[in-house]
């Protein structure tokens, strides 16, 4: 019989940044039992030029960045996450990409969708935005921004970002700000009435893409 979902750390990640500039900011969150038992987060050297179109969404400019080490270095740690849980994003393709494009495979990791299985990728991932289309698939939006304010749960996202987020970065666009919404949108589902026994298999096998991915800057 299938565990339940909270029984598995579980890591929400966010990325701020491009294929052209890399990951300019990650925020990993890791959830266990339902609760936020770790966060991290740190701007990283950028691998190209950052448009200043970009800079005015996630606020991140040259002299931000400037001294940072890049993303490459966290190649241990986000190896280590994968191999304890599965990988959580709002719109997993964004981060899968990105995360791709510096490390194409992990080591040999748990096939949490496939339990007894083991496989040597990032996923499969869990989707806040593909579990939300699919529950409410009647609400106008599914931006992050747009269901943490449908469920009351703004309040609560800046009160948990106050404990986490460097004061600077505790908004929207910010790596560990989005990655903590995510993750209340996730804690969220599990509370709803008749789905208080979700397994960790049926959340990955709901995540799983069916339409056209969207970008970044859609989901809020």
């Amino acid at each position: 019989m299938p565990g339940h979902w909270t029984d598995t750390p579980i890591h929400v990640i966010d990325f701020e940044g491009s294929r052209s500039t890399g990951v300019l900011e990650y925020g990993v969150v890791t959830l266990l039992r339902g609760a936020v038992i770790g966060a991290r987060t740190r701007i990283c050297a950028p691998i190209g030029v950052i448009p200043e179109a970009e800079s005015r969404i996630h606020g991140i400019c040259a002299a931000d960045a400037s001294g940072a080490a890049p993303f490459s270095q966290e190649r241990d740690m986000f190896m280590d996450l994968r191999q304890s849980g599965p990988l959580c994003a709002h719109n997993a393709s964004f981060e899968k990409h990105l995360l791709k494009a510096v490390w194409p495979y992990p080591r040999l990791s748990p096939d949490f969708l496939n339990p007894g299985r083991s496989v040597a990728d990032w996923g499969p991932w869990l989707d806040t935005l593909r579990l939300y289309e699919l529950v409410f698939p009647m609400l106008s939006g599914h931006g992050l921004g747009l269901l943490l304010d449908s469920f009351g749960l703004r309040a609560q996202l800046d009160m948990i970002a106050a404990d986490h987020c460097p004061p600077s970065r505790s908004r929207f666009h910010c790596a560990l700000y989005d990655a903590l919404g995510s993750a209340l949108l996730l804690t969220q589902l599990g509370r709803l009435p008749g789905y208080e026994n979700l397994s960790l298999e049926w959340l990955l096998a709901s995540s799983q893409p069916q339409e056209a991915e969207a970008g970044q800057q859609e989901l809020f």
